[in-house]
């Protein structure tokens, strides 16, 4: 399965991603906009089911997922990208910023940290990047 990475552009920690994430959810379905559909989009979610994952960049690093949900329609002609609302801590990776979002082979991916890690129980985005360039973790 095809994963996703994007900017949590504004985030300044997991935290505030997980905060803002969460406010969203309580307003509804958890969605961003893009211009156009994925090329490769039924790599990402199959026969309707979940299977990729929107990997988030704070800081020049990987630190957590969303899982994808699913794909549709928003307004002005634009594409949504379904996400669960919840994050999946992840190993931290150093990944370089873009714009948009990046396509992220499944053997690129980071692994999940495990499920009895909280958010506020990681390391800083930028103590792991830094820890990562130097191969460390």
């Amino acid at each position: 399965m095809l994963h996703l990475t994007k900017v949590a552009f504004g985030a300044t920690s997991l935290d505030h991603l997980a905060e803002r994430l969460k406010q969203r959810g309580a307003e509804g379905p958890v969605f961003l906009t893009t211009r156009y559909l994925p090329k490769r989009h039924e790599e990402i979610v199959r026969d309707g089911s979940t299977g990729g994952s929107l990997y988030w960049i704070i800081k020049h690093t990987l630190v957590a997922r969303s899982p994808i949900l699913g794909f549709g329609e928003a307004e002005g002609g634009r594409v949504a990208i379904h996400i669960d609302p919840a994050l999946v801590l992840t190993e931290g990776r150093p990944k370089r910023a873009h714009q948009g979002w990046r396509y992220l082979e499944p053997g690129d991916a980071p692994a999940d940290l495990g499920g009895d890690v909280v958010v506020g129980d990681a390391m800083p985005a930028a103590l792991i990047g830094k820890l990562a360039a130097l191969g460390l973790i």
